[in-house]
């Protein structure tokens, strides 16, 4: 079937997977704008993979750069019907120790531009299910995966979505980590809007690299332990995503692969063309 491709978005050091072969990079022209950067289709274990890196090759773009519209979209026109989130994050309770994993099945939007996180308007409206925002069948895979390479990860959590792209204060630290949040993160929660109004099934796979700045006894999180801790990660991360990418149906049939079914109000008659237009991979099958 063709649409059933795997998307990967994360940091460039992923696209060296082991075994990720026929690599070829593909430019994507969107009526959202520019993408993050072009995208490396291939084949790994058995199945058309589509990479994205989230921020640009040599981390060029800030979280609130993203063009999540556009880099959905243009996953959308690929194929993809899966996608796969690889991200760094801070955390926000003690048990969650640099280098671990955390599975979120939830979000907080602390985002100011959360206008930008959805394909509807320009005449057609559209009202998605959001209540769980993660899709659970691939968040359940990543789990079995990651437990059976024994990583430490930690099933399920609320992922809080804050703008950036400075680090948060220590009041804005304090307070999320007293309001019993898990992690905190710049960029997740747009990509899992607009995947879900693209009918894409998509989770976070959670990488803590550093303790944000509410544990007063812990080193502030810096760029450098960013980055020594993804590097660490990343091995762990490839290694999961190799596992979970075989075990993934053929045939996109998950309940996230019909979330647009009730979701517009738009009268079909009064759509109009040109917005048509722009969201044809999205509204394929409702026109």
């Amino acid at each position: 079937m063709a649409h059933s491709k795997i998307g990967i978005i994360g940091g460039s050091g992923l696209y060296h997977i082991e075994g990720f072969t026929e690599q070829k990079w593909v430019k994507v022209k969107t009526p959202f704008g520019a993408t993050s950067d072009d995208f490396l289709t291939g084949k790994l274990a058995g199945r058309e993979v589509v990479f994205l890196p989230r921020h640009g090759r040599g981390h060029r773009i800030l979280p609130s750069e993203l063009n999540h519209r556009a880099n959905i979209w243009a996953m959308k026109k690929l194929g993809v019907a899966w996608i796969f989130s690889v991200s760094a994050v801070g955390s926000l309770q003690a048990k969650y120790k640099p280098c671990d994993i955390v599975l979120p099945d939830q979000f907080l939007d602390r985002t100011k531009r959360d206008f930008e996180h959805t394909f509807f308007g320009r005449g057609i409206v559209g009202h998605i299910a959001f209540a769980d925002p993660i899709c659970e069948e691939l968040r359940q895979l990543i789990l079995k995966a990651a437990r059976s390479l024994k990583a430490r990860v930690h099933d399920g959590g609320t992922y809080v979505n804050m703008e950036g792209p400075q680090f948060s204060t220590r009041a804005e630290s304090i307070t999320n980590h007293k309001l019993g949040y898990d992690v905190i993160g710049m960029t997740n929660l747009g990509e899992a809007k607009c995947a879900r109004e693209a009918e894409i099934a998509y989770a976070t796979m959670a990488m803590i690299t550093d303790y944000d700045c509410w544990k007063v006894d812990e080193a502030h999180v810096t760029v450098e332990m960013v980055v020594a801790n993804l590097m660490k990660n990343a091995a762990t991360a490839k290694a999961i995503v190799a596992k979970v990418i075989p075990q993934i149906p053929a045939t996109p049939n998950w309940p996230c692969h019909g979330a647009l079914k009730n979701a517009i109000m738009t009268d079909r008659k009064v759509w109009p063309k040109k917005t048509i237009a722009e969201l044809k991979p999205i509204l394929a099958k409702y026109l």
